[in-house]
Parts: structure tokens; C-alpha cells; sequence
């Protein structure tokens, strides 16, 4: 149980058009769906290098940022606005591709090591902490370490496509237990779904 519940959500991926569609851009896919189910309007903010914006839960206000770096740099957009609105460390959530997980599978974790992934590398590095809540949305792995930065950066076939936006869609069906900080009822909503 997180007491403090989320008070930032940031989704990673990387800018420009030829990137939209690649599995590495699924946390990216989530909040544009998190923005029609919370009416998000978001504003470009050079200070943080990102679009942000906010919505408000259960009279708290949420806020949101979508980094303009590229993956490897996205610290350099959460790490300044977590300072600027004093969001501790495990109020902030972020949301990414996860290799390590089949297409369809979203699991959530706190803390820990970053896996090898480059975004939630820099965003420990950064704020000088990995005790962050992560929301972890399976891509697969192409089975090749050597193929890796190729398969990310490429567009899912129809069937990991429609699994990954199922998995989307389950995440979000749990999200105001995440944001409540109930993060325990959230894990066993979303481990205990047989799609997973």
C-alpha cells in the first residue's frame, strides 16, 4: 500500500512520427488512452522538455508528462518536474515497454532494478532513486539480445498490436486503485487476469 497514492504519471517513449507506432512507444499508447478516459489536455512545457497535463482523482490533482526526449534521456523531463512539484519518489508512476514480458501482459512493480531499460535508467539515475512504481506493458522479447534495439524500434504484428492495446485496456480498468495508492488490490487485479 502506496499511503500517498500517484501524484505523477509519466509515459515513455520517443518523439517523432516514424517512432508512434513501435513497441518501444507503448507507454506513450497509454496515455493517449488515459487521456480519454480523464479528459487530459496537455500543454508543451520547454522547462520540463515534455507535453503535460493534469486531471483531477478523488479531489487530488494528477499529473501527467510525456517526455520530448528521447527514451534514453527521459530523466531529464520527470527528474525536473518531480522537483518542481515536490512529488516524492514513490508518488510517481512510470509507464513503459517491457521485453521481458509477452504481448498482452502488463504487470506492475515497485522499485528495483531497471532491467535494461534505458528510459527507467535514467530516470533512477536522475531523481537518485528507483523507488518508483512502474507499469510495465509487455512487448516480448524477439529472442536475441543483438535484435533487440532493432525489434523495438519496429511496429508490433496485428496480433502483439491488439494483445498489447487488450493489456492497455486491463490497465486501465484497475487504474483508480494504482492512483488510491492501493497498489496490492491493483497487482492481484491485474496478475489474477487469465489473459495474462
Amino acid at each position: 500500500m502506496n499511503q500517498t497514492g500517484i501524484a505523477l504519471i509519466a509515459g515513455l517513449g520517443n518523439p517523432g512520427k516514424q517512432y508512434i507506432e513501435t513497441r518501444h512507444n507503448v507507454g506513450f499508447w497509454f496515455i493517449e488512452r488515459l487521456q480519454r478516459q480523464y479528459q487530459i489536455h496537455f500543454n508543451l512545457e520547454k522547462k520540463f522538455k515534455a507535453e503535460t497535463g493534469s486531471f483531477l482523482f478523488n479531489g487530488r490533482q494528477i499529473r501527467v508528462i510525456v517526455p520530448n526526449t528521447f527514451m534514453n534521456l527521459s530523466g531529464q523531463s520527470v527528474a525536473p518536474m518531480a522537483s518542481f512539484y515536490r512529488i516524492s519518489t514513490p508518488s510517481l508512476l512510470v509507464v513503459h515497454d517491457e521485453l521481458d514480458l509477452p504481448a498482452g501482459t502488463v504487470r506492475i512493480k515497485v522499485g528495483g532494478g531497471h532491467g535494461g531499460h534505458n528510459g527507467v535508467r535514467d530516470i533512477s539515475s536522475r531523481i537518485g532513486s528507483s523507488d518508483f512504481v512502474r507499469l510495465r506493458i509487455g512487448i516480448g522479447h524477439p529472442g536475441s539480445e543483438r535484435d533487440v534495439s532493432n525489434y523495438v524500434l519496429k511496429r508490433p504484428n496485428r496480433d502483439d498490436q491488439a494483445k498489447i492495446e487488450d493489456s492497455i485496456d486491463r490497465a486501465i480498468d484497475i487504474f483508480p486503485d494504482l492512483l488510491a495508492g492501493d497498489l496490492q488490490k491493483a497487482m492481484n487485479s491485474l496478475h489474477a487476469n487469465k489473459q495474462d
